[in-house]
């Protein structure tokens, strides 16, 4: 049986994709847990915005504001200024 593949540079690149989606899900995952857990609601907009991400930076910095913000909506503010 050849396993070559398994060894090849596409076969690497497809496991990273797979590991950069997973960590991308997972923030995402966390960012929606925090404010779920925090009780504050999250609009269709907002949670839109959050799944739709694809930057993990971006992803945690959301996070990190998650812990404090007072509403959903606020987790975009400092974007702004």
């Amino acid at each position: 049986m050849d396993l070559s593949f398994y060894k090849s540079f596409i076969s690497e690149e497809i496991r990273e994709e797979g590991r950069v989606q997973g960590r991308l899900r997972a923030a995402t995952e966390d960012v929606l847990m925090v404010l779920a857990a925090r009780g504050i609601p999250v609009p269709d907009h907002v949670r839109e915005r959050i799944t739709d991400c694809t930057n993990l930076d971006v992803l945690e910095r959301w996070l990190r504001r998650a812990v404090t913000v007072p509403s959903a909506d606020d987790i975009f503010t400092a974007e702004a200024e």
